[in-house]
């Protein structure tokens, strides 16, 4: 068994990267809600039906009114924001945790010797918490097109046909656009686009930071190596992408 401590981890929100504004994640959390008890008469244990799945993230921010935490944050934003937890260490195929949500407060906290921090919440929302892959070592950054291959790619142990969710955020691009896709391979050397899965489409400079959630059919074949490519006319893209592989058939969302 390999222990590790929570050291060295990543945090991005709607493209920003968080990740040295954040003092402490407290919470993260996904699954189903409370479960409903069903036990009948007949029944010597508990019996218990899943309810609706719901996930959330609590963390608190350092002040800084030139960072990226304050220019998300402090307008309060109302839209959905997607939140992404990457593990460490940052590489491709590390564990992280996705959350479509709506954030909560901004709420500055001034104590006694001084120092300035602010609580925040992100709540599911539409979509449950999610853990999956990560497809890119932290931030990845392209100067320019970049093939998926076996040097970025994933090996998530074999071929299923549940499909996924793909989680991605694009911190900044100089250029014309970016389009990043995801790619799959049954030997880690002959890759194709994934079937069922829209791609980004083109991001232009003017549109990062942003992030996205895209999902594919419950019958999508995704085979055994995945790997993220960048196409598009840009010096400089640099996003994070993670993938929630569906182990099983039949996943709601």
């Amino acid at each position: 068994m390999t222990k590790q401590s929570g050291m060295g981890m990543n945090y991005y929100v709607g493209g920003y990267d968080l990740s040295g504004l954040t003092s402490q994640l407290g919470s993260i959390h996904g699954g189903t809600a409370t479960q409903q008890d069903v036990t009948d008469i007949t029944q010597s244990a508990v019996a218990r039906l899943g309810l609706a799945k719901d996930g959330g993230i609590t963390w608190v921010s350092y002040y800084d009114p030139t960072g990226n935490a304050h220019t998300l944050l402090s307008a309060l934003p109302t839209a959905d924001e997607i939140c992404q937890v990457h593990v460490n260490p940052l590489n491709v195929g590390s564990p992280a945790f996705a959350l479509n949500s709506k954030l909560i407060g901004y709420d500055p906290t001034r104590s006694q010797d001084g120092s300035l921090t602010l609580a925040i919440q992100a709540l599911a929302n539409g979509f449950g918490g999610e853990w999956g892959n990560a497809l890119t070592p932290g931030i990845r950054t392209d100067s320019s097109a970049t093939v998926a291959s076996s040097s970025n790619s994933y090996d998530t142990g074999g071929s299923l046909s549940f499909g996924g969710q793909l989680y991605i955020q694009v911190f900044a691009v100089s250029g014309t656009s970016v389009t990043l896709t995801l790619f799959d391979s049954a030997d880690n050397s002959s890759f194709s686009s994934v079937s069922g899965f829209a791609t980004s489409g083109a991001i232009a400079p003017g549109g990062a930071p942003t992030a996205l959630r895209i999902a594919s059919t419950n019958s999508t074949t995704i085979r055994r190596y995945v790997a993220v490519a960048s196409s598009g006319t840009f010096s400089n893209a640099q996003f994070a992408v993670m993938l929630n592989k569906n182990p099983i058939a039949g996943v709601v969302f």
